[in-house]
């Protein structure tokens, strides 16, 4: 907690203080009261810190907003005084988890094999998998993980008769049980000292699988080097990729359904978990969606496959217009609920639907989790999950208008989803802020 004492030595965390006088604030803010509190992050982005002021009563700071210059503007009064005192954070104050749209080096990838579970269908999802790496290494590097020599050489192939830049592609060759890497790769914090990399405990979703390699995955991921010299921290929580939302100024947004469930952390209560969230990604806030899950879907309703920030003010959030369709009921109570939610500043979110494609079945009858809220962020493009369904354009056009400056590519995601995963699933974005070697 940083304290601001009016009059005293700034304590650490602050680097400055100054304040304009009552005239001069008068003079640019006619009819305002109050202190200004314009806190600095540079060039990461920002978490609201938590300050409280000091020499007087002290009273709670509103949060305002967060501009493109990543500055963070509160308000607050003491003892009637009126001014602006301008702060620079240290990174002491300032931890978030990096949002999705932040500036990238890499995205993370390991490829399906024969032994595994996409065995049956591997021909098909490995067109998939070339697909999204292929798209990924025309922006960024894509990093694969692949069992041994020859299933990197198997790899390496395939992506070049497809015309793969070489100099974009990194393998690591790690044991791996599933392929879903949202779950088991480190995600990465933004603080002010630069990128910090976090692993969670992985159990298996709850122990439905088997995941004694899965859950070593990110520490071995890290012992390659391939994340250069970027810090990681072990943390003892379960905790999956995938069932986290980050805007990047401190609001993390989840389901209960899944972090509240008995199989992930048992032990702890629903205010415990909350600030294990706080302390562990630098949240300020948490968004509980009790609302929503995909059918089929085998994660007890990951965030990813059902509302997703787009901006720090936009939410794409899986949607049904069927009445006949048993989903229907479920997702427009989510939907109820997206629309109490609030930005920091107070203000409703903008919030963008995406109706899901018609029922796609397994072969033992199955119903399959598809949505379209799986798409995955890279530099300059959003990759989003299609169905070969009529709803696939009606989902690519919204997305654009969510995504002005960015291409939006279709990729058919129907191989995936037969173990119950998709697109976003089965990668993990990295900050430009790590280095790949």
């Amino acid at each position: 907690m940083g304290r601001i004492a009016i009059g005293e030595s700034l304590e650490k965390g602050i680097k400055k203080v100054s304040f304009l006088s009552r005239r001069q604030m008068a003079a640019r803010n006619p009819g305002r009261y109050g202190i200004n509190l314009v806190l600095h992050s540079h060039p990461l982005p920002m978490a609201r810190a938590p300050l409280t002021v000091t020499g007087g009563p002290s009273v709670p700071l509103t949060y305002t907003k967060l501009d493109a210059s990543a500055t963070a503007v509160f308000y607050g009064t003491i003892r009637g005084f009126s001014g602006t005192p301008i702060l620079t954070v240290t990174s002491s104050l300032l931890s978030v988890l990096a949002p999705e749209w932040a500036e990238q080096s890499a995205v993370l990838i390991a490829w399906p094999y024969s032994q595994g579970d996409f065995k049956r269908w591997l021909n098909a999802v490995e067109e998939t998998y070339e697909l999204i790496a292929l798209e990924i290494a025309r922006r960024e590097t894509v990093i694969i993980i692949c069992r041994d020599d020859a299933h990197q050489s198997h790899i390496d192939q395939r992506l070049a008769a497809r015309g793969a830049n070489p100099d974009r592609v990194r393998f690591v060759q790690i044991p791996y049980n599933d392929v879903w890497v949202r779950d088991t790769a480190p995600l990465t914090l933004a603080t002010g000292q630069g990128p910090k990399l976090v692993d969670f405990r992985f159990n298996g979703w709850g122990g439905k699988y088997s995941h004694e390699a899965d859950a070593r995955l990110a520490e071995r991921l890290y012992a390659t080097g391939v994340l250069g010299d970027t810090p990681m921290d072990r943390i003892d929580f379960v905790l999956e990729g995938g069932s986290v939302e980050s805007d990047g100024e401190g609001t993390i947004m989840t389901t209960g359904r899944c972090l509240l469930n008995p199989n992930r952390n048992p032990e702890l209560t629903r205010e415990q978990i909350e600030n294990r969230l706080k302390t562990s990604l630098g949240a300020t806030r948490i968004l509980w969606l009790d609302h929503g899950h995909a059918e089929g879907d085998d994660t007890d309703a990951h965030i990813d496959t059902l509302a997703r920030f787009c901006s720090p003010d936009t939410i794409a959030y899986t949607a049904c217009s069927d009445p006949n369709d048993t989903l229907f009921g479920e997702f427009k109570a989510m939907e109820d609920q997206l629309r109490t939610f609030v930005t920091f500043s107070g203000q409703p979110y903008r919030l963008i639907p995406l109706n899901i494609p018609r029922p796609i079945y397994s072969e033992e009858g199955d119903r399959l989790p598809a949505t379209y809220a799986n798409f995955l962020i890279i530099n300059e493009t959003v990759l989003v999950p299609v169905y070969d369904d009529p709803a696939d354009s009606e989902a690519l056009a919204r997305l654009a208008d969510c995504f002005p400056n960015r291409e939006i590519v279709g990729i058919p995601c129907v191989p995936l989803i037969r173990q119950y995963g998709s697109l976003h699933c089965m990668t993990m974005q990295f900050p430009k802020t790590v280095r790949v070697s």
